[in-house]
């Protein structure tokens, strides 16, 4: 779930932070520049892991500030593909269900990737299943009986494998505007989402009993 990865990079440390000791002060300095930010195709930056080499710091004409380059490991969240991770159920609408490890909430689980047979329920506002089951259409799982039904509710942990994970680099831009009336922005999409599965036998929700404390995670137990 959670990789090393090099980074090189230009640090400033500036004047009020030349008592420090500069391993501490451009610790401090790249986490807060790097720390709950995406790179691309690298992944969700968490925190510094250490200093692997640093210049001397020079001065700059100008800003008074130290700049050093250094290289660094950074602590990424970036799970592979098909590994197999815990998440809670965020939110479910009728194109999925969206997931949370707390401090990420853009994994899914597309229609495509639920167990089947499956249908949206819109009354509780989830997703379910119905093992055996011969019915094949919403319409037929949604003529079943409610007891019957193996629902994936708001809050419940489940068990999910990493199919995919995609970057997105979307510009702002100035709105657009038609015939000289300003059209609403369009939705930026988030600089990084995985597109995770519940389809496979051993996933999908888990027994509370065995989600109380999952294994090193770092989860919201609202």
């Amino acid at each position: 779930m959670f990789v090393l990865s090099i980074i090189k990079d230009t640090i400033a440390i500036l004047p009020a932070n030349f008592g420090v000791p500069p391993a501490q002060a451009l610790i401090a300095e790249i986490n807060k520049k790097y720390a709950n930010r995406v790179l691309h195709d690298v992944g969700l930056c968490i925190c510094t892991f250490d200093l692997v080499e640093a210049g001397e710091g020079k001065v700059r004409y100008g800003d008074g500030c130290l700049w050093y380059k250094v290289r660094f490991r950074m602590v990424v969240f970036r799970p592979f593909a098909s590994e197999v991770i815990l998440a809670k159920v965020k939110s479910s609408d009728e194109d999925g269900i969206r997931l949370s490890v707390g401090f990420f909430d853009d994994i899914y689980v597309p229609l495509a990737y639920l167990p089947q047979p499956s249908a949206f329920d819109p009354n509780e506002r989830a997703h379910f299943w119905l093992p055996d089951s011969e019915a094949k259409t919403p319409h037929e799982l949604l003529e079943s009986a409610t007891a019957d039904r193996m629902y994936i509710d708001q809050g419940e942990v489940v068990r999910v494998r990493v199919e995919a994970d995609e970057f997105y680099d979307d510009e702002p831009g100035p709105p657009k505007a038609s015939e000289g009336v300003a059209v609403k922005r369009e939705a930026r999409r988030a600089p990084y989402s995985m597109i995770c599965s519940i389809a496979e036998q051993g996933l999908g929700p888990v027994p509370w009993w065995k989600s109380a404390q999952p294994d090193g995670d770092t989860m919201d137990e609202e």
